[in-house]
């Protein structure tokens, strides 16, 4: 599939956004952003902005992205597809904050969708920053960015959760020399859990997937950028991840209808390195997006329907 270049102009609000946070991150390391605080104060202060209806036809090819059936959203937009109209206000919660925010990492998502979006309706967007976790190595930063219309305020809402890596020092044993840390045990793939799809994701997904959202963070799709990280490749966006899921959920057990799935709540637990080819996993109401049974998982999560059923 080419690489859909034209969708680049309607991201702009998001690209700004980023290159804002960036900047930010640059003038703390050079002691241009005044005095550093402590962990800021939480619940902090809502943002709200009124948005024009998405283009329909950035919708349509997003839809197709992850796996889905344009056809199953006529009138209405993906709930996953928030990012691509909340990250600009998630963004400006984070506005001087005292971390380093060039090292952020996607930590997780819980989406819940209460209602339907209209996709010919204003759409208004509010976020907050809710809670900041510290421990000294590393913060995690939860936001919150909720998406309704005038009728609907509450319809869709997503929680999520960043990790910025605090660069603490490892404690040092009897001898002065620092402690090797604990090597951590990756999630796995249950052995006894269902394949429900298996997918070949291309080397430039992640450039195709900033296109539709507009979060062009470099490691995701400039080679170099991700082996100055420690990647041995660019990686997967972990929002694409958990679209390409919810998509697949819909198309091989609710005959292509994800809107069925009311809430979606998961963890990226792994890098994904691109290009990859991983599997789509489900066991009950838990979720994996993995190698293979067995193997490390990339996602691990849990989904509910309208029905509450699996």
């Amino acid at each position: 599939m080419a690489l859909p270049t034209k969708h680049i102009r309607h991201q702009l609000p998001v690209i700004a956004s980023l290159g804002g946070t960036v900047l930010s991150a640059v003038k703390q390391n050079l002691g241009l952003g005044g005095k550093k605080a402590g962990a800021p104060q939480t619940p902090g202060p809502t943002i709200t902005q009124t948005l024009a209806p998405r283009p329909a036809d950035l919708v349509r090819d997003y839809v197709r992205h992850c796996g889905g059936d344009p056809g199953a959203y006529r009138g209405v937009l993906p709930a996953h597809l928030f990012p691509q109209w909340g990250f600009p206000l998630a963004a400006r919660t984070l506005e001087g904050i005292p971390y380093p925010m060039q090292k952020v990492l996607n930590g997780g998502c819980r989406l819940e969708v209460r209602a339907p979006l209209p996709a010919d309706q204003p759409l208004l967007v509010t976020a907050r920053l809710e809670d900041v976790d510290d421990n000294g190595k590393r913060a995690v930063l939860h936001q919150r960015v909720v998406t309704g219309t005038k009728d609907v305020p509450e319809a869709v809402i997503g929680d999520l959760y960043a990790i910025v890596p605090l660069g603490a020092r490892p404690p040092k044993n009897g001898n002065g020399a620092p402690q090797r840390s604990e090597k951590r045990d990756h999630p796995r793939v249950p052995l006894d859990a269902l394949e429900l799809a298996y997918w070949r994701i291309p080397a430039d997904a992640g450039l195709a997937f900033a296109m539709l959202t507009g979060d062009f963070n470099p490691v995701h799709w400039v080679p170099a950028y991700a082996r100055a990280f420690g990647f041995r490749s660019t990686i997967l966006h972990g929002f694409a991840t958990m679209a390409r899921a919810i998509e697949g959920i819909g198309r091989a057990r609710f005959a292509g209808d994800a809107q069925r799935i009311r809430t979606f709540d998961c963890k990226f637990t792994k890098p994904l390195l691109l290009p990859a080819r991983v599997g789509l996993y489900v066991l009950g109401d838990q979720v994996f997006v993995g190698d293979a049974p067995g193997g490390a998982a990339y996602l691990v999560g849990t989904y509910s329907t309208s029905s509450g059923g699996n």
